[in-house]
């Protein structure tokens, strides 16, 4: 049997080529300690070089947002389940500041505040990402608001009207329809997307914050089922969610908006609601020990939504014209505008909606109040036509509610008192208008032109809605060159007012009302009777006196001087 042996000089070059192979690495990784976890939150400690908003990772790999950077430890919000977390563990930097994956993949989705879907139809394949924290566009990279988007609410479009790029505040108690207006808002952007033409295509962004699953669920099939999911997405953190999720929805529903709006987009996002969020924000700071101020909110919370909501701009053209449209909503508590949250966010918007309670309970819905509801861009976000009919419209309802309260203590009103209220009346009931049923920007023009020009003012008040839906029918029919024109023209002009007028007076005509009445009744002509005839015959017959005087004129008196004897 042969002996192995390895000579002394193999060794040597065995080692010299691994020497010669070998590449020092070495990394250094921060590594911090949880002191306490629990409620959505963990404090850690150690960290020295970590950043603000930047995400960390615990032990069993769920995710942290550093939030509160002090001296000795770092306040973290646990993004995920925090029942593994618990003191002693170890918790890493990622390096990676919180961001989310944006693009037109996530049309048609419903995502939660991480950029997750959560609707069940599969991973989103996208390629690009965006950071949640973002300065806002300055003044120089703006364009004045003055393209109109259209909600497809008359009340809305014609005194409140809102521009691309604007901040509309919708504002009111619970259950009085602020919801319902945003989402007739996106549903009414459907026939601009599917007419294809990029300039009018409005992308959409619904933000849901803690509301119940089941709710988000209704909205999802509604947006479906009237068409508008194709163009929207879904960013829900329902009120299962921890308080750190739902404070985090609205900046991740801004970032996928604002991607759009960069790109070059008309985009349109909905917070509903930003209360939820001041509620969310309120628990997350306490739990973080941070000192409370007014309703034990923090100090910083008129900066936790004025940082959110001036990202809604119409950008300049050398930034491509893009524009993020904001439709925030707040809840009130008993019509209370003036509490910290409503204050707050009324001074950061361009105008407001404000909703009662009182109204809604009437059945007039949408329920806006006229008058301390504002839009600070106005008429430049309306068309021509919208500007020429709307005008008289604020006054003439704020007129008739003033009317209203003075004739409920049963005064005598003088005739001009009698007709404001019957015009205000049929203007209220023509501003009603049902859920999921915007109305086109050009129906909106000849309904409303109907009702400032007096011409519902002999229609019986429970007959207008029907009167306003025939009406508009009939133009379609047999006047559909008017609705063309107020398209092409975004004006109203003379000749189709005329037009108008003439149509309004034919269908008049054929109108049954809800009595079975006839709304313009065609008297028949009769035969003269004896008086009639004897009154007839002595109009004719009696002259006047200065009738009288010329015939004994010159004529007459030469006449007589010829016949006098001399």
């Amino acid at each position: 049997m042969t002996e192995l042996t390895i000579r002394p000089d193999e060794i040597r070059d065995a080692i010299e080529r691994t020497l010669a192979q070998y590449a020092p690495e070495t990394t250094r990784e921060e590594v911090g300690t949880v002191l306490e976890a629990g409620d959505g939150i963990a404090r850690v400690e150690g960290l020295p070089s970590v950043m603000a908003n930047e995400l960390l990772r615990f032990e069993d790999g769920t995710l942290g947002l550093a939030l509160n950077l002090e001296e000795r430890e770092i306040g973290v919000i646990v993004l995920g389940e925090f029942a593994g977390i618990e003191a002693g563990q170890p918790v890493k930097r990622t390096g990676e500041i919180l961001s989310v994956p944006v693009g037109d993949a996530f049309l048609g989705r419903v995502v939660d505040p991480l950029g997750n879907p959560i609707d069940g139809l599969g991973p989103i394949e996208t390629t690009e990402r965006r950071a949640l924290e973002l300065q806002a566009a300055t003044v120089v990279q703006r364009k004045e608001v003055k393209e109109p988007l259209q909600t497809g609410i008359k009340a809305i479009d014609a005194m409140t009207a809102i521009g691309r790029g604007q901040r509309q505040l919708i504002i009111g108690d619970r259950q009085t329809g602020k919801t319902a207006i945003a989402l007739d808002a996106i549903i009414n952007q459907r026939e601009a997307w599917k007419a294809g033409d990029e300039k009018l295509r409005v992308k959409c962004v619904y933000v849901a914050i803690g509301q119940k699953g089941s709710t988000i669920s209704q909205v999802r099939a509604a947006l479906e089922e009237a068409g508008a999911l194709e163009y929207t997405t879904i960013v829900a953190a329902p009120a299962s969610d921890a308080a750190g999720f739902k404070y985090l929805a609205p900046y991740t529903g801004s970032a996928i908006a604002q991607h759009w709006m960069y790109a070059g987009d008309a985009s349109l996002i909905v917070f509903d609601d930003l209360s939820k969020q001041a509620d969310a924000y309120r628990a997350v700071s306490l739990l973080l020990r941070r000192p409370p101020g007014r309703e034990a909110y923090p100090g910083d919370v008129f900066y936790l939504h004025s940082r959110l909501l001036e990202r809604c701009a119409k950008l300049s053209d050398e930034l491509g014209g893009g524009s993020l449209t904001g439709l925030p909503i707040v809840e009130t508590k008993g019509n209370d505008v003036s509490a910290f949250i409503p204050t707050n966010v009324i001074s950061i918007t361009d105008g407001q909606c404000f909703l009662e309670t009182d109204l809604f309970n009437q059945g007039v819905r949408p329920a806006i109040n006229v008058g301390i509801s504002v839009s600070r861009v106005g008429g430049s976000a309306q068309i021509r036509a919208m500007k020429k009919i709307a005008g008289r419209l604020r006054v003439d309802l704020a007129q008739y509610r003033e009317l209203e309260a003075f004739a409920a203590f049963g005064s005598d009103l003088d005739a001009a008192s009698k007709q404001q209220l019957a015009r205000g009346s049929r203007l209220v009931e023509l501003l009603k208008q049902p859920q999921y049923s915007p109305f086109s920007v050009e129906r909106e023009v000849v309904s409303i032109w109907a009702g400032t020009q007096g011409k519902l003012d002999d229609v019986p008040v429970e007959d207008v809605r029907r009167f306003e839906a025939e009406f508009l029918d009939h133009v379609g029919r047999e006047h559909q060159a008017v609705y063309d024109s107020i398209v092409a023209t975004k004006d109203l002009s003379d000749d189709t007012v005329s037009v108008l007028n003439d149509a309004v007076d034919a269908f008049k005509k054929q109108f049954t009302t809800s009595s079975g009445e006839q709304l313009v009744k065609d008297e028949p002509v009769g035969p003269l009777d004896r008086g009639d005839v004897t009154r007839e015959g002595v109009r004719r017959h009696v002259r006047t006196e200065d009738q009288v005087k010329q015939a004994s004129g010159p004529v007459g008196r030469s006449g007589a001087s010829e016949n006098t004897p001399g």
